[in-house]
């Protein structure tokens, strides 16, 4: 039978003098990059890539370019339609009006019973009730003769109810017979109207079948609804259109006295007042006028469409631009793969460029758009100005039309394979 002997250890081995066996030591910890370095070091490589081909380069920097000059324009005449239609009333300098319900734009109001505004007054916090009248005439050029629709705006000048811009330095010539104030923003062809008046002071025209007196300017704007604009006394304004009833009128300006609150005044007005008036405050006529434009007229859908077609073309331009580089590289990608890197850091490399493509074009779309406004406001007298709001909307809007286009052209990587390196 055979016997295991136990293998005799030799003296200082650590069995015999209790010392224990050192430890092995561990590997040290795999540091993982922080947050910045997992974005710095993909739009390295994302930047280093575009910059490759300088040619592709430049054509998605045009692509971009292209989206955000077109989606620039369409928000800014959008803009411009809604603030100029609504220039008139938000100059108005009161806090409650009443309006005919049947109303649905400022340029073409329906009666409304004037005895509402004397009825108004029966309130002790309302100061003053100001009827407004509206209409569209037409008017003859004093330089060549040709006549053209412009809208006229009667009321009480001395009442306070209008913050026009030069209003109050010609409300006692408007006291005059057949006194009227011309905006000097109306379009030109209405004639050199200012030139004429700084030549020759108050001169005769024609609106409709009457001779009136030119006194002065105002500052005001023209609309999609009217191209000038007339101010006059509420007693002028009867005189020129003689077949409006001296009943009716087409708005009431309420003014409070100081101190008094704005939603008990309306909810009582709605109380006394009959079903025939609509009360609102200043920011709900604003309001009112806003939505006829967006929602009864085609031309914001028109303006809000053309944003989007330009986002698509860009998109498409950006998707074409980013899945031939990633064809191309394809070699390139597989072998990151194949050394250990992750889907996850190819995929910030390409979101990477894409960021980078939609920072490089927007700079120079703003800029020309910025340039663009004030060729196009000139030109057409329309409030076109670039705000921080828009300028960071349409950054957001270019760099989601990037993003979608990255993340489209990222299907192209799961056909990285290590197998492509052979």
């Amino acid at each position: 039978m055979n016997v295991v002997t136990k293998p005799t250890l030799l003296p200082w081995a650590p069995e015999n003098t209790g010392d224990a066996a050192p430890a092995a030591e561990a590997p040290p910890p795999r540091r993982r990059p922080g947050p910045v370095s997992a974005l710095l070091l993909p739009a390295r490589l994302a930047w280093r890539q575009l910059r490759a081909e300088r040619a592709r380069l430049f054509s998605a920097i045009a692509g971009v370019m292209f989206a955000a000059v077109l989606v620039f324009m369409q928000l800014g005449f959008r803009s411009a339609l809604f603030d100029s239609a609504t220039r008139l009333l938000a100059a108005m300098d009161a806090e409650i009006f009443l309006m005919n319900p049947l109303t649905t734009a400022s340029f073409r109001p329906e009666p409304l019973p004037r005895i509402r505004a004397h009825q108004a007054l029966a309130l002790p916090e309302v100061a003053q009730a100001v009827p407004v009248y509206m209409t569209q005439a037409t008017w003859r050029n004093p330089q060549d003769g040709s006549r053209r629709m412009i809208q006229m705006i009667g009321f009480d000048v001395e009442a306070g109810a209008m913050h026009f811009e030069g209003l109050d330095a010609i409300v006692p010539a408007l006291r005059r017979i057949d006194a009227v104030g011309f905006d000097t923003r109306s379009r030109p062809e209405f004639g050199n109207v200012s030139q004429l008046f700084a030549e020759q002071g108050p001169f005769p025209v024609q609106v409709g079948n009457r001779m009136v007196e030119m006194v002065g300017l105002v500052t005001i704007g023209p609309s999609f609804g009217a191209d000038g604009n007339l101010v006059m006394s509420e007693v002028n304004f009867r005189r020129m259109v003689p077949v409006r009833q001296a009943s009716n009128t087409d708005l009431v300006a309420i003014r409070l006295r100081p101190g008094a609150d704005i939603a008990a005044a309306q909810q009582r007005l709605r109380e006394i007042l009959p079903p025939d008036v609509m009360v609102m405050t200043h920011a709900e006529l604003v309001a009112h006028e806003r939505h006829y434009w967006e929602t009864a007229t085609p031309i914001g859908f028109i303006f809000a469409f053309g944003s989007v077609m330009g986002l698509i073309v860009g998109m498409v331009i950006v998707y074409q631009i980013l899945f031939s580089d990633i064809a191309n590289h394809l070699r390139e990608y597989a072998t990151l793969k194949a050394i250990g890197y992750s889907n996850g850091y190819l995929s910030r490399v390409v979101m990477a460029a894409t960021l980078i493509l939609a920072v490089i074009g927007f700079l120079p779309g703003a800029a020309l758009c910025v340039w663009l406004y004030d060729v196009v406001a000139g030109a057409t007298f329309l409030p076109l100005t670039m705000t921080i709001e828009r300028a960071s909307m349409v950054f957001g809007l270019i760099f989601g039309m990037c993003a979608v286009a990255g993340l489209l052209a990222m299907r192209k990587l799961r056909d990285a394979s290590p197998a492509d390196m052979f």
